[in-house]
């Protein structure tokens, strides 16, 4: 995979049509994948290693954002999501890696300013569900 732009990962949400529609302003985000392990280790196992259950483990996607507040739709989108606490569809363009297509939750949502500053926001989106990857 060659070098990427970061601005390139996008983080869109569906709104009431059904279309996505790109989260305003964020200005860094970062995507992670987790698997947690299942630990089966016993007095047995080979010379003290650990061993693990492979596929047995809770699965989840967590991603984070901060940018700037714009007062845009996508905003409000995210900002009803939160204090309704809705799992909404969120699409997440991943450049040179492909597209990762979903129900998430937000489960953190800030805002900042100073005085002499813009107003920003950080997020944090967590997977509701099983989310389906396309290959780019």
């Amino acid at each position: 995979m060659a070098a990427q732009r970061g601005r390139d990962l996008l983080i869109k949400i569906a709104n009431e049509s059904g279309q996505y529609v790109t989260l305003a302003g964020l200005r860094s985000k970062a995507l992670k994948f987790n698997a947690k392990l299942v630990d089966i280790t016993h007095s047995e196992s080979l010379e003290g290693w650990r061993e693990l259950l492979p596929g047995a483990g809770v699965k989840s996607v967590q991603l984070t954002g901060n940018g700037i507040f714009k007062n845009s739709a996508s905003d409000a989108l995210a900002r009803t999501a939160f204090f309704e606490q809705s799992a909404e569809n969120y699409q997440i363009i991943i450049p040179g890696f492909g597209v990762l297509e979903g129900e998430f939750l937000i489960s953190a949502l800030s805002y900042a300013g100073s005085y002499d500053a813009e107003a920003s926001y950080d997020l944090t989106l967590s997977s509701a569900n099983a989310p389906s990857f396309t290959a780019s």
